[in-house]
């Protein structure tokens, strides 16, 4: 495929100035809605296909939750298009100073096959909000959702303003030897890696939506009902292989037992026998079938490790006894395996996470507002709930993203839209009068008024 050529038309198209009026930018998201909409069957049974997901849960992770994306960016848009007053000081008076949100030009999204549709279509929502021409490249894991969004995008929008190009690593690789006016990357912080360095070549800014391993933190005082319920819950959505899963557990030793008990009654009330539950998402291939089957070998099983290689499923496992040096603490799982540690005192706890990366998101659950308040400023990470589990990236005001290995930039609603924008800040200067102390030559006794301006 000619890349080349293909960046050329959009650079073009972008340089005609269409993308950046208002009219234009709100038909774009009110096509890209009712191209959807129209595929809304196809979706489903594409999330089906792919991942064996229900469609109560495509669409509360994946459909739904595009859908009330956009509408709010349509709500929103010409707020944030806004010219913004900005402050200006004594030092620069008299005139005025304000910032315009410029769109980059031609951009790449790079998305990942676990959410492939969500982690496709919602940094667009962004990016044409925000006047930018797009790439899309989806997984080459995920073939029928990667086809459903091709038939989206051509159904909605002319290649020369945004265009799918699918394909496996190769294309990728391709694809980054050119020169884009912004990246935008979901997936492993490995490959993430990579896309750094390719972007570094023409220094292009990057978006990186990483992983990691995401801490679920339970203390003595905690509700262990809720607790598990909400653990389980998150662990169960897509079979773990979500970027932001509760990893692993740490829990206090007093309540460990509690803990497991309840976890294992939650997880079965939820999912029965999941390997014949109809409804319970399968492992995307053989090669991740495998390595999770491989975590699990020499650990305790409290409960689960039942898998079948044939509809590639795996049983919730809860793994106990764990150490901190296990093969399962050493990445991030990306499955329905859930390693539990324990700790004498919350020091040991919180030490634990200092030592290691920072992870995409951190689950507490604790009563004790003082705890809650130490842990959420003394750990860092991308963001996370308390007393709840996955919910925060569904709240409209919040941004989602990552710090150090689990990612930089975030998005989301007006952040999705200021990810894709570049702020061109202005001053404009008042030709009423003006101070003639700044002009050469400069003289000492202006001195003592200029430090007074400006202190």
């Amino acid at each position: 495929m000619d890349y080349k050529n293909i960046i050329k038309k959009q650079r073009d198209f972008f340089l005609s100035g269409k993308t950046k009026e208002y009219n234009f930018r709100l038909e774009a998201l009110k096509s890209l809605k009712e191209a959807m909409l129209y595929y809304e069957k196809d979706v489903y049974d594409a999330l089906k296909k792919d991942l064996n997901k229900s469609t109560f849960e495509t669409f509360i992770s994946e459909y739904g939750i595009t859908l009330q994306e956009i509408t709010h960016a349509t709500k929103k848009l010409k707020s944030w298009m806004k010219t913004k007053r900005k402050a200006t000081g004594i030092g620069v008076f008299p005139g005025r100073a304000y910032e315009i949100s410029e769109p980059y030009g031609v951009t790449l999204i790079i998305s990942p096959w676990n959410y492939p549709i969500q982690l496709a279509l919602s940094p667009l929502i962004g990016a044409i909000a925000a006047g930018n021409c797009v790439i899309i490249k989806p997984s080459e894991f995920s073939t029928a959702s990667s086809n459903i969004i091709e038939k989206i995008i051509t159904k909605a929008f002319n290649e020369e303003y945004i265009k799918v190009i699918q394909g496996d690593a190769i294309e990728t690789e391709l694809l980054l030897k050119e020169r884009f006016d912004y990246i935008f990357f979901t997936g492993s912080t490995n490959v993430g890696r990579i896309i750094m360095s390719a972007a570094s070549k023409h220094l292009t800014p990057v978006t990186l939506e990483l992983g990691g391993k995401s801490p679920c933190i339970v203390t003595n005082d905690a509700d262990i009902n809720n607790a598990a319920k909400s653990i389980a819950f998150g662990k169960l959505l897509n079979s773990g292989q979500t970027c932001i899963a509760p990893d692993y557990i740490l829990v206090d030793e007093k309540i460990s037992n509690q803990l497991y008990i309840e976890l294992d009654k939650q997880l079965k009330l939820m999912i029965g026998n999941s390997l014949d539950n109809d409804d319970y998402p399968r492992i995307i291939n053989e090669r991740h079938f495998d390595r999770l089957v491989k975590l699990m070998e020499d650990s305790t099983i409290y409960s689960g490790g039942h898998y079948n290689k044939n509809s590639l499923k795996i049983e919730p496992t809860i793994l106990i006894n764990v150490e901190k040096d296990s093969p399962v603490m050493k990445e991030e799982i990306f499955g329905p395996i859930l390693p539990i540690l324990t700790y004498k005192s919350i020091d040991e706890a919180e030490q634990y996470i200092l030592e290691n990366e920072k992870p995409l998101a951190l689950y507490l659950f604790t009563s004790n507002k003082k705890l809650e308040k130490r842990i959420l400023n003394n750990l860092s990470f991308g963001g996370g709930c308390v007393n709840d589990t996955i919910v925060h990236i569904m709240c409209k005001g919040l941004g989602f993203g990552g710090v150090g290995s689990s990612g930089m930039g975030m998005y989301h609603g007006k952040y999705s839209f200021d990810t894709f924008t570049h702020k061109k800040g202005i001053y404009k200067k008042s030709l009423l009068f003006e101070l003639p102390l700044r002009y050469q030559p400069y003289k000492d006794k202006f001195l003592k008024i200029v430090k007074k301006i400006m202190k």
